[in-house]
């Protein structure tokens, strides 16, 4: 090996990679799976790593995150990580699955190929698609390469502003997702069709994210975007059309387009709701005669972001929890022991404790000790508590004003389709409990990646799809959502269900 080069393995994948000597291991460890959910500014503490063999410096961002026993035990965070000799590096998150929608659509009697692609904040999905036929002939999944730049669409905007290259990244990734897919029927391809939210839009067509940065998050350019694929350097033939759908307005993307026409929101006389949990909270509420939209940001508790022991919906991480005879019982992804817990865990754990009486509705734990153990050695503290209350607060609100602003109460919904990875396993008893949710329990459905069936169907469409008008409603300047927000900080006294 040459001694400029450093051998890093990578535990439990067994991955080699070889690295400069003296590199930070932060674009490795992304590429594994790693999360830096503050960009690698080492302020969130969350990129966790140990070193099982070599050695890493101890720096002192790592004292302030690691006590003297964990960073014996070899902790360290991984943004600040320097391979300086041989290491065996075990990640704290090990496998994901990407939400897809494996369903066939029917045919738009079109020739050739197509491909749709939800452009995720966290993962990409991409599907080829039959266009005569409607049928999937093959599906790639990954994890967005952004995240190196920070979980949230915030960090990823500074990023950008700081001058990082996010464009470039995503393209490069969805070129080789595009590669795979065709398998060398490349030539076949006619068209490529995009969704995302506002910011993953704005920065894979390579424009200025600087409004998304402050209130009113107002940009001029939420159009839908074309590009030839030479201008992406992509290698498909120079007639094939590609497009990245039109947002909505402010935070709500053309995800939310796909999933309005997905869940058919907008095709009956029943009014009904599409609500997208994430680290940007997307609502929708309709019907055919006009639909009301919105963003809230959440944070990035939904996706066990900020919370101490918090992990993506992977290996290792606590997914459900239940209260069996006074009981705490949790379930644990792949089998194995507990390492974190991931946002269906959070909402799941809270809302047994609020059931058993060990967490207040004020949010505050009932024994006074600022902790809460869901299954060793995974615990709550007092903190994570709170970002859950916020971020179910900012939903709840939203959810509210929206409801006001079309005349109607949750009893008036006929569906609330839950939809991305959160939205999907997230259970419905524990969202209503929480206060998350105030609807009856019949009328939430978890309706899975809505926003990659809705580009399905704009990619199988002959013609735009028919839609009322969509009305984008600015919560930031809506002069009733902190007092609505203030409201729903506490969780409710006693089940709703």
């Amino acid at each position: 090996m040459n001694s400029d080069k450093v051998r890093v393995r990578l535990e439990p994948s067994s991955a080699v990679v070889e690295v400069p000597r003296g590199a930070t291991l932060l674009s490795v460890l992304a590429d594994a799976g790693v999360e830096f959910p503050c960009g690698g500014t080492a302020l969130c503490g969350a990129c966790r790593i140990r070193a099982l063999e070599g050695s890493l410096a101890i720096t002192e961002s790592d004292r302030s995150i690691f006590s003297a026993n964990e960073l014996a035990d070899g902790w360290r965070l991984a943004c600040q990580a320097h391979a300086e000799t041989p290491l065996v590096v075990e990640c704290g998150q090990w496998s994901m699955d990407v939400l897809t929608d494996n369903a066939s659509l029917s045919g738009a009697g079109k020739r050739g190929l197509g491909i749709a692609i939800d452009l995720g904040t966290t993962t990409i999905a991409a599907q080829m698609i039959d266009m005569a036929t409607g049928n999937v002939l093959g599906v790639e999944t990954a994890l967005n390469p952004q995240a190196s730049f920070g979980s949230d669409v915030m960090s990823r905007i500074h990023a950008a502003l700081q001058g990082a290259d996010l464009t470039s990244v995503v393209r490069l990734a969805l070129r080789q997702m595009i590669a795979k897919l065709a398998n060398g029927r490349e030539e076949e391809i006619v068209e490529v069709v995009l969704v995302g939210n506002t910011v993953m839009h704005h920065l894979f067509c390579g424009l200025d994210v600087e409004p998304l940065s402050h209130v009113p998050f107002h940009s001029l350019h939420l159009g839908e975007q074309c590009f030839l694929p030479r201008e992406l350097e992509w290698p498909l033939p120079p007639a094939c059309n590609i497009r990245f759908e039109r947002c909505l307005g402010g935070f709500v993307g053309s995800d939310i387009l796909a999933g309005i026409l997905a869940t058919g929101i907008s095709r009956g006389e029943d009014l009904q709701a599409l609500v997208d949990l994430g680290t940007n909270g997307e609502i929708a509420i309709g019907n055919r005669n006009g639909i009301v939209c919105a963003s809230t940001a959440a944070g990035p508790a939904f996706e066990a972001g900020a919370i101490r022991m918090g992990m993506r919906a992977s290996t290792g991480a606590i997914s459900r929890v239940s209260l069996s005879n006074g009981e705490m019982r949790a379930t644990v992804m792949g089998n194995v022991e507990a390492r974190g817990i991931c946002g269906s865990g959070l909402v799941d754990a809270v809302a047994a404790g609020l059931d058993s009486g060990a967490i207040l509705p004020s949010g505050r734990i009932a024994d006074g000790t600022k902790l809460f153990p869901v299954k060793a050695p995974v615990i709550l503290y007092q903190a994570d508590i709170r970002e859950l209350q916020l971020a179910k607060a900012a939903i709840a609100s939203g959810f509210r004003l929206l409801l006001k602003r079309v005349g109607a109460s949750a009893g008036s919904l006929r569906n609330i389709y839950l939809a991305g990875a959160f939205g999907n396993y997230v259970q419905a008893e524990s969202a209503i409990r929480i206060g998350l949710i105030e609807a009856p329990i019949e009328c939430i459905h978890a309706s899975g990646n809505t926003a990659l069936r809705g580009a399905k169907i704009l990619l199988l469409s002959n013609d735009e799809p028919a839609l009322p008008k969509i009305e984008h409603v600015s919560l930031a300047a809506d002069s009733g959502f902190q007092d609505e927000f203030a409201h729903y900080i506490a969780f409710p006294e006693t089940s709703l269900h």
